[in-house]
């Protein structure tokens, strides 16, 4: 239990979670590396991602990328979930809820972060271990639905995920979300290669939700 709440902390106080989802192994890591040094430690491999495994162990095992938290993403059943954690995944991510992959992430003491979109769905995640929930995807709601959720439901922590960017973000985590899951915003320089602009998003992102919670 330890271990697993010392993951959820990190990730809270990160505030802001890299979704990697590239076209191969090299754009990946290469990405993770960026964000990282525009201050993101919290990096999520998709299982979308070609070899998607091996860079989860990558990030896991080597020196340089000590100071990040490596996750995976868009795991939909349990025995993808294993595959992660023995690659070295700290947390697992979904798009969806799945009661196999809460089990058995439970099991192991590893953070599950399933996808919901409605209170219902929540409750359940929350009833089988899920400690944050990812609202997904995010560009359905308005950051003031995190407010109308946490009315009846205020112990739910929310990460939305999916159509947060740099206009949206700060008002994410002012209306209560206690991270946010950034993609496509992060990887598109990424796909030309100018991964010197993944760096300077990442700062950016960071630095906004900084301020957000100065504001609070």
């Amino acid at each position: 239990m330890i271990q697993k709440s010392k993951i959820i902390m990190e990730m809270v106080e990160s505030g802001v979670v890299a979704v990697i989802r590239t076209e191969s192994e090299e754009e990946a890591i290469q990405t993770s590396s960026a964000c990282m040094e525009g201050g993101i430690r919290s990096i999520e491999v998709t299982f979308t991602v070609p070899g998607a495994a091996d860079v989860i162990s990558t990030l896991a095992k080597k020196p340089e990328f000590k100071n990040l938290l490596v996750g995976a993403g868009s795991v939909l059943d349990s025995e993808t979930a294993r595959i992660a954690i023995l690659a070295g995944a700290k947390y697992v991510v979904s798009p969806c809820f799945d009661q196999d992959t809460a089990i058995l992430c439970n099991r192991y003491q590893i953070p599950y972060m399933p996808g919901c979109m409605t209170v219902t769905e929540m409750k359940t995640a929350m009833e089988y271990g899920a400690e944050i929930v990812k609202m997904f995807p995010g560009n359905h709601y308005s950051p003031s639905i995190v407010k109308s959720i946490k009315g009846p439901i205020p112990q739910v922590s929310i990460m939305p995920t999916g159509g947060v960017n740099l206009e949206n973000a700060k008002e994410w985590i002012k209306s209560g979300a206690v991270a946010v899951g950034i993609g496509s915003d992060l990887a598109k320089p990424a796909k030309v290669g100018n991964y010197e602009e993944v760096t300077a998003l990442a700062k950016q992102y960071c630095d906004l939700v900084k301020e957000a919670r100065a504001e609070m």
